[in-house]
């Protein structure tokens, strides 16, 4: 990306389930949810299909993945680059539910982690 128009910021997460592609896509979503600009495609050259977005998403990659593919579909348009650091935050919930996705062991000791996802999108040319 040659020139960066602008930078939206989103913050999503999966509260039961423990998935942590759900929460990068609830980020970028959120990041991309509040806003409209009509005239982009007159300031990108080559219209939507000139765009490109950088999507950097912090999560906590090492206990739980991220599906980059399905982040991509997040975006209607543009040439989409997803870049995955380490961050975001795991917490608890405070209850596991098992009938909303909580993960239980074989020693039925339940998983109540939440999980939280940071987003940024870059949109330029």
């Amino acid at each position: 990306m040659s020139k960066t128009l602008f930078v939206e910021l989103g913050v999503g997460s999966d509260q039961h389930g423990q998935d942590g592609t759900k929460a990068a896509v609830r980020a970028c979503k959120d990041a991309i949810s509040f806003n409209s600009l009509p005239a982009i495609a007159d300031l990108i050259p080559g219209g939507y299909g000139g765009m490109k977005l950088h999507v950097l998403v912090a999560a906590p990659i090492d206990a739980y993945p991220v599906d980059v593919d399905e982040v991509k579909k997040v975006f209607p348009y543009g040439s989409v680059d997803v870049e995955l650091v380490r961050g975001g935050m795991v917490a608890s919930s405070g209850i596991a539910i098992e009938a909303m996705g909580d993960g239980f062991d074989a020693d039925g000791r339940a998983n109540d982690d939440f999980i939280v996802v940071n987003a940024a999108v870059s949109v330029g040319y």
